[in-house]
C-alpha cells in the first residue's frame, strides 16, 4: 500500500498559510497548535511551522525556464491539474511559470506550473495524462 509523504517546512504567517492552503488550494486543515498547522495536501501531509522559509534561487534550468531551487510539489492527473490551475488563476495567484505543456508528443509529456505560497515557498505541480508517463524516458 502506497502511503502519503509528509513534508514539514516554515511559513511566516499561519493565518496567511491557512487562507492560501485551505482557501486558495482547497486543502483540508488537520491538527494545529499556535506554532504549526497540518494540511491534507492532495492526499499527502504537510506541516507548516512558524519560522524562516528555506532559501531558494532560480538556478534549475528546465527547458527555457530557470526554476526556483529547491522546490517541492506534486503530481496530479491532467483533469485535477487543470482544475487547480483554474482555481489559482481565479484567485489571482502570480505564477512563476504559468500552466505550460512540456515535452509535447515525447515520453514524459506533462503539464507544469510553478507558484509561491504567501511565505515565498516555491511549489511545482505537474499534470500527466497517464501515470506511466511520470518516469518515462
Amino acid at each position: 500500500m502506497l502511503m502519503p509523504f509528509h513534508f514539514a517546512y516554515h511559513v511566516t504567517d499561519l493565518d496567511a498559510a491557512r487562507a492560501f492552503y485551505g482557501g486558495t488550494l482547497g486543502c483540508a486543515e488537520g491538527r494545529s497548535t499556535e506554532t504549526w498547522v497540518d494540511f491534507d495536501f492532495f492526499g499527502h501531509q504537510i506541516s507548516l511551522h512558524l519560522g524562516a522559509p528555506f532559501a531558494n534561487t532560480p538556478t534549475g534550468k528546465v527547458g527555457d525556464h530557470m526554476v526556483p531551487m529547491p522546490h517541492f510539489g506534486l503530481v496530479l492527473d491532467v483533469d485535477r491539474f487543470q482544475t487547480l490551475a483554474d482555481r489559482l488563476d481565479a484567485a489571482g495567484v502570480a505564477f512563476v511559470i504559468p500552466p505550460t505543456l512540456r515535452y509535447e508528443g515525447q515520453p514524459g509529456e506533462q503539464w507544469t506550473m510553478f507558484f509561491r505560497d504567501p511565505s515565498g515557498n516555491p511549489i511545482e505541480v505537474k499534470g500527466y495524462a497517464s501515470a506511466d508517463q511520470v518516469f518515462a524516458s
